[in-house]
This record gives C-alpha cells, sequence and structure tokens, in this order.
C-alpha cells in the first residue's frame, strides 16, 4: 500500500513538472511573438528594432537572448526561466520571426 501511494505522489509530482514547463513554454512562445512584431513595427516606423523586441519581452516576463535583423525581418529568441524540481532547474526558449514576406 505504501509503494503505491509514492508511487502515486511521484507520478502526480512529474506530470505537475511538465504541465509547468509545457505553461511556461506557451507563455515565453507569446511574448517571443509579441517581441517580434514590436521590433517589425519599429524597424517600419525607423526606430531600433531589438530595443523594442527587449522592453516587449521583459514586459512579458521573458528576457531577449537574440535579435538579428535582416532588412525589415527580424529573428529573436527569448527565454524565461521553466519550473524547477528538486535538482533539476532550467529555462525554456522560444523563436519568433516577423516582417514582410
Amino acid at each position: 500500500m505504501l509503494a503505491f501511494l509514492s508511487t502515486l505522489v511521484f507520478v502526480g509530482a512529474a506530470l505537475a513538472l511538465i504541465s509547468g514547463v509545457i505553461t511556461a513554454h506557451r507563455a515565453n512562445q507569446a511574448a517571443a511573438d509579441l517581441a517580434a512584431l514590436a521590433a517589425a513595427s519599429a524597424l517600419a516606423h525607423g526606430a531600433d528594432g531589438c530595443d523594442a523586441a527587449v522592453v516587449v519581452a521583459a514586459a512579458n516576463g521573458s528576457h531577449l537572448t537574440s535579435c538579428a535583423v535582416s532588412g525589415r525581418e527580424v529573428r529573436l529568441v527569448v527565454g524565461r526561466e521553466g519550473p524547477a524540481w528538486w535538482w533539476v532547474t532550467g529555462g525554456v526558449e522560444a523563436e519568433a520571426r516577423a516582417g514582410p514576406g
């Protein structure tokens, strides 16, 4: 009986961790998409796209990891801390691209 309950608790904790990683990744992808759109809009208005991406990513709880501008196209990567479980820690990253074409 004790082994069954221990297994049940372990499986529940693993499912909670997986759910947390999925939630963090989805939120981070949304932040990446918004940051890329803000960067492309800033480029269209003559401003620095990567500066706009930094502001929007931070406003959405993420940080800009890389930003590359090629003409009017922006490709960027944002990251955020993911859930931690005992010895396992780490973050999640998401990529986004915005621009004409």
